[in-house]
């Protein structure tokens, strides 16, 4: 199965992205969202790094997940803080609600786990056909170089309880026509030396063009397409950022 997030791979993401754990992306949202009165819904929500400062800021915000792992540690966080926790096991593909929003937020990337055009394109059309008159979808993705970086890394993250997490990452194909990369993401849980668990994850991201994925919307009858760089609201993106914001207006 394809970019799963299972028991280990979500463990090793809550790890090393914890709530409260920005890269200036909670502080862009909290900015664009200032004033907005309507529900706002984050697909792929994960663990809430970005939904929980967005509810603790006082926003309607709801959001659902394909992971019932990563929505466990959502709901552990907002049940914590003592905040709502409307969450749902949905897809990009099938996700639906009884009622429209006045935002969809979608960070970090995850747009880019829809590795087929045609899907991605029904994605951006349901994404419109979930938002209020004049709501606004907001998308996050990562620029073309972030994906010709090194071939292969290894990461560690030591447990609350002493045992050791590595996620062994190794991209084994590149298709540049379908600019999509598949990787072999292997997590290992070691204690005492001895490996406990191991979990493996083919996973695949595609990545878009800035003028692509701006043509994508407009074609999905979105409006006022604002892309940004860096998490600077308007300013045009650059060679050698680290993300591509892309901003648009349904008119409804």
């Amino acid at each position: 199965m394809h970019n799963r997030y299972g028991k280990l791979a979500s463990w090793v993401y809550d790890l090393d992205k914890p709530v409260g754990r920005s890269f200036g992306d909670v502080e862009y949202y909290l900015q664009r969202l200032a004033g907005c009165d309507g529900p706002v819904l984050e697909p792929a929500v994960g663990n809430g790094r970005i939904l929980v400062p967005l509810l603790e800021a006082g926003l309607a915000v709801e959001g659902f997940d394909a992971s019932e792992e990563m929505l466990f540690y959502c709901r552990q966080v907002c049940g914590a803080r003592h905040l709502p926790a409307n969450l749902t096991r949905q897809t990009f593909n099938t996700f639906s609600y009884d009622k429209r929003f006045a935002a969809i937020v979608v960070p970090a990337g995850s747009f880019q786990l829809v590795t087929e055009v045609g899907t991605a394109r029904a994605v951006i059309a349901r994404f419109r056909d979930h938002l209020q008159p004049g709501g606004r979808l907001i998308v996050d993705l990562d620029p073309a170089g972030a994906f010709v970086g090194p071939a292969m890394s290894v990461r560690s993250w030591e447990t609350a309880d002493g045992a050791l997490l590595t996620l062994t990452d190794q991209r084994v194909e590149t298709d540049h026509v379908a600019q999509v990369t598949l990787s072999h993401l292997r997590y290992e849980l070691w204690r005492e030396g001895r490996l406990v668990d191991t979990e493996l994850d083919l996973f695949r991201l595609r990545w878009w063009g800035v003028t692509e994925f701006g043509l994508a919307l407009e074609a999905a009858g979105f409006t006022d397409v604002t892309v940004s760089g860096n998490y600077a609201f308007g300013r045009a993106p650059r060679d050698g950022d680290d993300i591509i914001t892309f901003e648009a207006r349904w008119p409804g």
